[in-house]
C-alpha cells in the first residue's frame, strides 16, 4: 500500500540552507537560498555553527520530543535532496550542489573504472565489503571529486577559518578537521575553537540518531533517549557560545521502519531480464536491463511491486528532476542504470547475489519517498 510521498524540492530543501550559508561567505552559486536563513544571516556573526543529525528528520523529531528545544527553535522544514540517503544528501552539503552535479547518488554506485559496485562512504565493494587493491585509478580524486564548501569558503572570504567535525572514519574535506566520534566531542571541539580568535564557519557531522535509528527503529525508546540527551547538552552549550555565534541545525535524511523486505534472488523471472545485478540502496534500486526485454521487465516488476515501488525508465527519472539541476555529471548515466525502482512503502530490495548475501535489514531506514524520510527540520538557535 503506497504512503503519502513527498518529492524533493529543490527550490526548499538543505541544498538550499547550506548555499544561504555560502552566500553569506560570498560565494557564487547559482542554487536558490532559504529566505528565513538569509534574513537572520543579514546580521554579521564572528562564529557560524552548522550541526548535522543524521537521520533526524521532521517526523522524527515530531514523534519523539514534539515539545523539546529542537522544536521551540526550529523555523522551517524542507525535503531533503533525492534520494534521501547520506550519501546523496552529505554530499550536498559538503559540495553545495545537488546530486545531479556531483555524482554522488546512493551507497552503491557500479563503476565501470573498476567493473564494481562500490560504497560510496567506505570505498569498498560493494557485495564482499572489503577495499579494493591498489587501484591504478582512484574514482573518488579524479572521477566523483568535488570542491568542498571549506575551499569554496576560504577562497571567497579569506579572512574565515573552516572547519569540520567527523568520526574518525569519515573522509577529510578541510583542511581544518577535528576528528568528533560523538556528540560529546563535537561539543567540546564547537567549544574550543568559538573560543578562539578570527572569523569561523564551523561544520560537524554526527552520525547519530541514524545509527540508533537503524538498530532499534524509528518509534524506539533509545532514539527518544538521544535526540532528549541531544537537546539537552546542546542547550547547554549554546548558553555558553559567545554572544555573536549563530547556530544552525538539521538532518540529511529521516527515517522509516521497514515493513517488508524482498531479495531478486527469489524472483527468476525478473533477473532473466538483467544485464549485470541492481545496485544504488534498497529503498532506490537502479537496474542495467536487456534491451529486448524491457516491456517484460516492466510487467514483471510491476506485477509483483507496483504497490510498493514506483518504476520508471532513466529518461522519465531525469526529466522528473529527481536529482536536481544544474550541470549533469558525466557519469549520471553510468550510475543509475535503464530503470529505477523508487519505494513509495515500507519496503525495500535487497542488494545480493547468490556469490554473496545482502547486508543484514535494518529495523528502520531511509531513501525512499515518504514524508517520514523526506522531510527534515531547520533549528536556527542565537543570542540576538
Amino acid at each position: 500500500m503506497k504512503n503519502e510521498i513527498v518529492l524533493p524540492n529543490y527550490s526548499h530543501c538543505i541544498l538550499n540552507t547550506i548555499t544561504s550559508v555560502l552566500k553569506y561567505y560570498n560565494v557564487e552559486t547559482k542554487h536558490e537560498s532559504l529566505e528565513i536563513l538569509d534574513k537572520k544571516l543579514e546580521k554579521k556573526y564572528k562564529n557560524i555553527i552548522f550541526l548535522v543529525l543524521d537521520g533526524m528528520g521532521e517526523h522524527i523529531l515530531n514523534n519523539l520530543s514534539p515539545n523539546g528545544y529542537f522544536t521551540s527553535k526550529k523555523v522551517d522544514c524542507v525535503t531533503s535532496v533525492y534520494p534521501s540517503t547520506t550519501t546523496a544528501a552529505l554530499t550536498t552539503y559538503y559540495a553545495g550542489k545537488p546530486p545531479y552535479e556531483t555524482g554522488w547518488i546512493a551507497w552503491s554506485q557500479y563503476f565501470k573504472e573498476y567493473g564494481r559496485a562500490i560504497d560510496m562512504l567506505s570505498h569498498k565493494e560493494s557485495y564482499y565489503r572489503e577495499p579494493l587493491k591498489k587501484p591504478n585509478l582512484n574514482v573518488f580524486d579524479t572521477v566523483v571529486n568535488y570542491e568542498t564548501i571549506f575551499t569554496q569558503i576560504e577562497k571567497a572570504s579569506p579572512n574565515v577559518k573552516a572547519y569540520e567535525l567527523v568520526p574518525s572514519y569519515s573522509d577529510r574535506r578541510a583542511k581544518r578537521t577535528y576528528r568528533a566520534e560523538n556528540l560529546d566531542e563535537i561539543i567540546e571541539a564547537i567549544e574550543d575553537l568559538t573560543d578562539s580568535n578570527g572569523e569561523k564557519f564551523i561544520f560537524g557531522y554526527c552520525d547519530n540518531p541514524d545509527a540508533t535509528l537503524h538498530k532499534f527503529g524509528a518509534y524506539s525508546d533509545e532514539a527518544k533517549e538521544f535526540i532528549k540527551n541531544a537537546e539537552e547538552k546542546i542547550e547547554k552549550m549554546c548558553e555558553k557560545l559567545p554572544e555573536d555565534t549563530l547556530v544552525i541545525i538539521s538532518a540529511d535524511h529521516g527515517h522509516k521502519d521497514i515493513e517488508k523486505s524482498y531479495t531478486l534472488l527469489d524472483y527468476p523471472e525478473i533477473l532473466e531480464c538483467l544485464i549485470m545485478p541492481a545496485s544504488l540502496e534498497s529503498r532506490v534500486v537502479g537496474f542495467w536491463v536487456k534491451e529486448d526485454m524491457r516491456k517484460e521487465f516492466e510487467e514483471k516488476f510491476n506485477n509483483i511491486f507496483k504497490e510498493e515501488f514506483w518504476l520508471m525508465t532513466k529518461e522519465e527519472f531525469l526529466e522528473k528532476n529527481f536529482l536536481g539541476f544544474g550541470e549533469k555529471h558525466r557519469k549520471i548515466d553510468d550510475f543509475l542504470g535503464n530503470y529505477i525502482a523508487l519505494s513509495t512503502a515500507g519496503s525495500m530490495i535487497r542488494l545480493e547475489t547468490f556469490l554473496v548475501e545482502g547486508k543484514p535489514v535494518k529495523k528502520s531506514t531511509h531513501c525512499g519517498l515518504s514524508k517520514e524520510e523526506m522531510e527534515v527540520p531547520v533549528i536556527i538557535i542565537s543570542k540576538d
